[in-house]
């Protein structure tokens, strides 16, 4: 009996010490209309813009959490969030300090063109964190909004060493199959991340890592390695229409530099030599566009191997991507030639040989990506044939050449800059 009233004292003592500890929380805690007034002050003045809070206040139970709902900064295309859940950390909340362990984010539209108004470090949104910063954000149904109007859902969670480094970090594509996702792993203490990464039914898994230099500048360097990725799929898992359909290999680095996380996204910079086996380059028929000159191009043509490098550099315009060196071949054609595609804007030139001839033909791509003009030089068939009879029998890539620069002697065009006249052709 006695130790059963020891145990019912015990008990009694902590219900009443906690309670004592929930009453004396409830009068530390700012009022409603005094948190939101702090949060939009601290807000507008951190990010530079307007913003305008629908509800925030206190939850108390089960635990003490800030919650923040239906948020838009005063922007063209607002940044929006649908609800937030902040969780104090208590020992900072009984010394009258705002710290958070635990944010969670459900509902968020985050158009690109709005986030470059503001190039905050995540320290600077948050008070006296900079050292000991969230334990762990969770992020649900964020949609982010290219600057051309594409919008892809994420999910994802990061857990944070001090000064923000991310300890594990995973984003993905929720309810897209195949499985498309991001996971990076901090190697020890040091600012080193092993990346995995699954796309388009592949992978391309390797490391990144960032050395920070005295001024405070980093310096971002990464490897990866992709295997067995269908492009179609991977394309598509971003909401884009898929150009090409067939499995990549390769390698790819990547670099970046700046004074802030905004700053390095604003510069990575991509180079990726890749291979493709059987593939199908959609809604473009090479042999047809060569013999309509350009006029007719609707189909697919079909390969048997492509290979090309791929560079990408984000800029403030945003992403230039440049193919060179690619050559592509099937039974009946192979190409080379070299891509540029920046601001939905295509400039492309190849060299197509087909087997039954014709050698060398020009094919020239330029203008919006969804209403692309696809052009033959004038004279460029009677170049190519001409080169097919200068080498019959000789390698395709010779011929093409030839055939290309014989396609533009013959073209009658004015040249855009002024070229000695050619000399007439002497008869055979």
């Amino acid at each position: 009996m006695q130790k059963k009233r020891g145990w019912m004292v015990a008990v009694g003592a902590l219900a009443v010490l906690l309670g004592l500890s929930w009453l004396a929380l409830v009068f530390l805690l700012p009022s409603d209309e005094e948190l939101t007034a702090r949060a939009r002050a601290e807000l507008q003045s951190r990010l530079g813009v307007p913003v305008a809070l629908g509800a925030l206040h206190w939850r108390l139970l089960p635990v003490p959490a800030v919650v923040l709902e239906d948020a838009a900064t005063g922007q063209p295309q607002p940044i929006t969030v649908k609800k937030l859940t902040a969780y104090p950390n208590l020992g900072a909340l009984l010394a009258r300090r705002l710290q958070f362990d635990r944010v969670e984010l459900e509902g968020a539209v985050v158009p690109q063109l709005s986030l470059r108004a503001m190039d905050a470090q995540p320290a600077s949104l948050l008070p006296d964190v900079a050292a000991t910063p969230l334990e762990r954000f969770v992020f649900r149904n964020l949609t982010w909004v290219s600057r051309h109007g594409v919008a892809v859902v994420y999910d994802g969670e990061i857990d944070f060493d001090a000064n923000w480094r991310p300890r594990q970090a995973r984003v993905r594509r929720p309810d897209f199959q195949p499985a498309t996702d991001l996971t990076l792993t901090r190697q020890g203490q040091e600012d080193r991340w092993t990346t995995r990464i699954n796309v388009g039914g592949g992978t391309a898994h390797g490391e990144v890592a960032v050395q920070t230099r005295d001024s405070g500048r980093m310096q971002l360097e990464g490897r990866l390695q992709p295997v067995g990725v269908d492009v179609a799929s991977a394309v598509s898992a971003f909401n884009r229409k898929p150009v090409i359909a067939g499995k990549a290999s390769g390698t790819t680095q990547l670099s970046a530099a700046g004074s802030t996380v905004g700053e390095l996204a604003r510069s990575l910079h991509t180079q990726t030599a890749f291979t493709m086996g059987r593939s199908t380059l959609l809604r473009f028929d090479l042999d047809k566009a060569v013999r309509s000159l350009g006029q007719e191009h609707a189909g697919q043509t079909e390969l048997d191997s492509v290979t090309g490098q791929l560079d990408t550099q984000n800029t403030p315009q945003g992403m230039v991507a440049t193919y060179t060196n690619l050559k592509a071949s099937s039974g009946v054609l192979s190409a080379s030639g070299k891509v540029r595609l920046a601001n939905r804007h295509i400039e492309a030139d190849f060299a197509v040989d087909l087997v039954d001839g014709i050698v060398g033909v020009p094919l020239l791509l330029s203008g919006p990506v969804d209403k692309v003009a696809v052009s033959v030089p004038r004279g460029a068939i009677a170049g190519a044939v001409i080169g097919t009879a200068v080498l019959p029998g000789v390698g395709t890539a010779i011929g093409a050449r030839l055939g290309a620069t014989l396609g533009n002697i013959f073209n009658p065009d004015p040249p855009t800059k002024p070229k000695p006249a050619p000399q007439p052709a002497r008869k055979p």
